[in-house]
């Protein structure tokens, strides 16, 4: 019995080495190091990079609070309560149960659902903004998140503001099946409403947008913004690779590969997004003089050179 109780004692060495050598995830999370392209770099140093790699420009996720604070400073805009409907409709289970899982994604990201709703000022404008947390069972898509969307859309047109929205996930929510689903079609006619009021919708694709969010509100934007890098689909790579089977080029479902098609309109550094979107508000509500002006001078320019040619 001997030799059994050397080869347990050699296992156990095995596995403390292999700990040793691979940390936890409760370590890493409290480490002050992350990895990235050319390997570990400070999370203080990607933190005042707005959390962008400053080696390979990667975009790493953030979440909405950091976001909004991004957009409009610290502390200067105010979240939005937004209605949470019962919890576990269908009381799924399946290696635990989803209300285990709502659970700890509460405690983990101290938000209710995927969806937070604020309002705001960007640029003199008066903006209700929304964010999705990846953090968050993956950024999925239920009830909650529907009714999140949907409540952010009447708030923007009962006080007449744009609406812009940082989406992220895989899609509609398992755990929730048709009434996940089902969503998809509530916030699409969300956004027709608010497009009826004639204000602007602005998305902001962050990585990864996919399935069932892509397939809805998510693609409805006036204008289509996004993230370098973003991974931004509907199915899977090897799903689509599957069906069509034609060998794919490398950087399919990017924001550079949707861009050059039509899907995006422009690839936005983080950095860069607040000026953006306030300038594009600006042209479109017609709120900047001085933007309305330069725009009367160069339509008059056009005028003349037209008239000259003809």
């Amino acid at each position: 019995m001997n030799w059994i109780k050397k080869f347990k004692k050699f296992g156990e060495s095995i596995k403390q080495n292999i700990n040793k050598k691979f940390p936890t995830k409760s370590e890493r999370e409290s480490s002050a190091w992350t990895s990235c392209c050319k390997g570990p770099i400070l999370k203080t140093e990607l933190e005042e990079n707005l959390f962008v790699c400053p080696n390979c420009n990667k975009h790493h996720r953030i979440n909405p609070i950091q976001r909004f604070n991004l957009i409009f400073g610290i502390n200067n805009y105010e979240i939005l309560k937004t209605p949470i409907p019962k919890d576990d409709p269908l009381g799924w289970i399946d290696t635990k149960s989803y209300k285990e899982r709502l659970k700890f994604a509460r405690k983990k990201t101290s938000q209710d659902c995927a969806v937070i709703i604020a309002k705001g000022n960007l640029n003199g404008i008066d903006v209700t903004v929304g964010a999705t947390n990846f953090e968050f069972i993956g950024g999925s898509s239920g009830a909650a998140e529907t009714e999140a969307v949907i409540y952010g859309v009447q708030h923007a047109i009962d006080n007449q503001t744009p609406f812009i929205f940082w989406p992220c996930g895989g899609g509609q929510r398992m755990f929730e099946s048709p009434i996940a689903l089902a969503g998809m079609t509530k916030t699409t006619l969300a956004i027709n409403e608010l497009k009826k009021n004639n204000l602007p919708y602005v998305v902001c694709f962050t990585d990864p947008t996919a399935g069932g969010i892509t397939a809805s509100f998510a693609m409805l934007g006036d204008v289509q913004f996004s993230e370098p890098g973003a991974l931004i689909a509907f199915a899977g790579r090897r799903v689509v690779q599957a069906t069509v089977k034609e060998e794919l080029p490398p950087d399919f479902q990017t924001a550079e590969f949707l861009l050059k098609h039509g899907f995006v309109d422009r690839i936005v550094e983080r950095k860069n997004i607040p000026n953006e979107i306030g300038s594009l508000l600006s042209i479109l509500l017609k709120r900047n003089s001085e933007v309305n002006s330069e725009n009367n001078e160069q339509t008059s320019n056009l005028s003349i050179s037209t008239r000259e040619a003809s």
